[in-house]
């Protein structure tokens, strides 16, 4: 049945949040505290994610691509973004992008990610972008949707179902990151090897 969002459960996110303008003009403001190292930090963000679908799932899998034009995708194989149908019977998605993560983002202890600086969610990703595409497949439906630093720039679209389930999160970092982070590649395919029970493949299309 459909339901008022504003009874969904919290988990991760708050469901009624929408886009929380104030939070990413924090993270935008700044940056060096967020994405310490530049684009593999923010890479590690959304990696963390698959991360947490394939502990759930007794395993997963991730393909993280780096694209000529500095842009990354990350896309996995888990269950896909949560998606629910509200009392309109309108798709709405856990607003992952556009709110801050209420496990990680406020704690002073918040988990380390791979290169040991604390994670703090996809959020951080999304407003430190130039542009974000976020496409989620799930049991029954498939959606896509287009940000500039974390605000939508598009509606939520509903896309053809494969028959496939996961996420995929294509991404291109602000300029000034790309630029800071220097030769990286080999450092994340040096992380690729650390995460459990998520295997990942990392393809550079990048010109030598």
């Amino acid at each position: 049945m459909n339901t008022s969002r504003a009874s969904w459960r919290n988990t991760t996110h708050d469901w009624a949040s929408g886009v929380d303008i104030e939070h990413l003009a924090h993270i935008r403001q700044n940056p060096d505290m967020f994405a310490p190292g530049g684009v593999p930090h923010l890479i590690l963000e959304v990696v963390a994610y698959a991360a947490d679908e394939a502990e759930s799932n007794n395993g997963g899998h991730c393909t993280i691509t780096l694209h000529p034009d500095g842009s990354v995708s990350v896309a996995d194989d888990g269950r896909g973004t949560d998606t629910r149908l509200d009392e309109h019977g309108q798709p709405v998605r856990k607003p992952i992008m556009a709110s801050k993560d209420l496990r990680f983002f406020d704690a002073p202890d918040a988990q380390p990610l791979l290169d040991g600086h604390p994670r703090r969610g996809m959020s951080v990703v999304a407003a430190l972008s130039e542009w974000l595409v976020h496409t989620n497949r799930r049991r029954g439906g498939a959606w896509t949707q287009r940000y500039e630093h974390g605000i939508p720039d598009s509606d939520l679209v509903s896309i053809t179902d494969d028959g496939t389930t996961g996420t995929a999160v294509h991404f291109r970092p602000d300029e000034h990151l790309i630029a800071a982070s220097g030769a990286w590649a080999t450092e994340l395919l040096r992380f690729a090897g650390s995460w459990g029970m998520l295997s990942v493949n990392v393809d550079d299309r990048r010109t030598p």
